[in-house]
C-alpha cells in the first residue's frame, strides 16, 4: 500500500484509472464536485473502488463541510450551513448550539454514508482570528477555542452516528494567516505563548481518528518550512505537544503554498512524519511520479488508518429529516 490519498477525473473510473490504481494500491480516495452526479452514480463509484482492492473498508473521503466548501450540492443533495452559524448559536445558548452541530453533523454523515463515502474533511477545529484571510472566516466555529473545541466534539460524534470518519484540521491551526494558502505560503509570526490558543482545540480532541496539516509556516517553531513538511512541527508540535496520535495526512498537496514536483513534495511530507499525503486532482502523471518515489506505507501507519475506519459506527435506521427538523429548530434559537 502506497501511503498516498488520490483524487479521481470523472464520474466513473476510467480503464487507466482503473489499471493504476490497482497496481499503484493507495491507501484511500478523495471525491469532488466531478465526482458527484447523483445517488446511484456515486454508490456505484464508490462501491468500484471497494471491488478494485477487495477492500469493503476502504478510506473514501470528501470535503462536505457545508456553506461554500460542499461537494454534494443540491438539487441532489442538500444544502448544509456552515459552521459560524453553530458558534453563532453557542454564543446565545451554548447546549443548543452543541445539539445542532451534532445533529447536522450526523444527517451529513448519513447523507455521505449513503453513497459510500468512509470519511469527512470536518470538522476544522481552527481558531478565527480578526482581520484574518477569509480562507477560513466562516468556515470556523468562532473565536474562543473552548468554542471551537466543544462544537468540534459534537461535529466528530455526529458524523461517526451517521457512519463516518471526522479529520480535524487544520492542525496545528490555520485561523492566523494573511494569504490564502490555496494561492501562496501563509507565514505565521505570532509567539509560542499565542500560538497556544491555536492548538488547545487540538490538544481537546486529540484522540480524534484523523487529523490534517496545513501548509503554513509557523516561524516560532520552524522558520524554514511549512508545517506541513516540518519534522520539527509534525513530531513535537503535533504528535509530542498536542498529544495527537491518530491517521495524520497532508492537507492538499498541489495548493501553491508548496513549492517542488508533486512527487517532492509526497516525499517531504512522508519523511516530516505524515501518515499520508493527499494529493486531489487526478493528473496520471503526476500519480504515476508520487506512486514511483514514496516508499511504502509503515506499519504503524497501516494500524492508524484501520484505526481510523473503524472508529465509524453502524449508521442508525435513517432519520435524516428528523435530524434535520432538530437543527433547523435549534438554529431558529439565534
Amino acid at each position: 500500500m502506497k501511503p498516498v490519498i488520490f483524487g479521481m477525473a470523472g464520474l466513473e473510473l476510467s480503464p487507466d484509472e482503473r489499471a493504476f490504481f490497482r497496481d499503484a494500491d493507495p491507501a484511500g480516495y478523495i471525491l469532488f464536485k466531478r465526482n458527484c452526479g447523483n445517488r446511484e452514480q456515486m454508490r456505484a463509484l464508490t462501491d468500484s473502488l471497494r471491488d478494485l482492492h477487495g477492500r469493503d473498508d476502504l478510506l473514501i473521503m470528501i470535503d462536505q463541510e457545508g456553506g461554500r466548501v460542499a461537494r454534494m450540492q443540491p438539487p441532489e443533495w442538500p444544502a448544509f450551513p456552515n459552521g459560524a452559524v453553530f458558534g453563532d448559536l453557542y454564543e446565545k445558548a451554548p447546549i443548543s448550539g452543541i445539539e445542532a452541530a451534532r445533529a447536522n453533523a450526523e444527517a451529513i454523515g448519513l447523507a455521505l454514508s449513503e453513497v459510500g463515502i468512509t470519511v469527512d474533511a470536518l470538522p476544522l477545529l481552527d481558531v478565527r482570528q480578526p482581520g484574518a484571510n477569509d480562507v477560513i472566516g466562516d468556515r470556523a466555529y468562532g473565536y474562543e477555542p473552548m468554542r471551537v473545541a466543544a462544537i468540534g466534539r459534537a461535529v466528530l460524534e455526529g458524523l461517526q452516528a451517521g457512519g463516518v470518519t471526522g479529520i480535524v484540521k487544520h492542525m496545528p491551526g490555520h485561523g492566523r494567516v494573511l494569504v490564502d494558502s490555496h494561492k501562496a505560503l501563509p507565514v505565521v509570526d505570532a509567539s509560542e505563548a499565542e500560538l497556544e490558543s491555536d492548538i488547545a482545540p487540538f490538544r481537546q480532541l486529540n484522540w480524534a481518528p484523523i487529523g490534517m496539516t496545513a501548509h503554513i509556516v509557523y516561524t516560532a517553531w520552524d522558520d524554514a518550512r511549512p508545517g506541513t513538511l516540518s519534522h520539527y512541527v509534525v513530531q513535537k508540535i503535533i504528535r509530542e505537544r498536542i498529544g495527537f496520535d491518530g491517521l495524520l495526512m497532508t492537507d492538499d498537496i498541489d495548493m501553491k503554498a508548496l513549492s517542488g514536483t508533486p512527487a517532492e513534495k509526497a516525499c517531504g511530507a512522508v519523511d516530516a512524519g505524515v501518515d499520508l499525503v493527499l494529493d486531489c486532482w487526478a493528473r496520471m502523471d503526476e500519480m504515476v511520479a508520487i506512486a514511483e518515489k514514496l516508499p511504502d506505507a509503515g506499519e504503524r501507519t497501516k494500524e492508524r488508518l484501520a484505526a481510523a475506519l473503524a472508529f465509524r459506527k453502524m449508521p442508525a435506521p435513517v432519520r435524516f429529516a428528523e435530524l434535520v427538523r432538530k437543527r433547523d429548530e435549534l438554529l431558529g434559537l439565534a
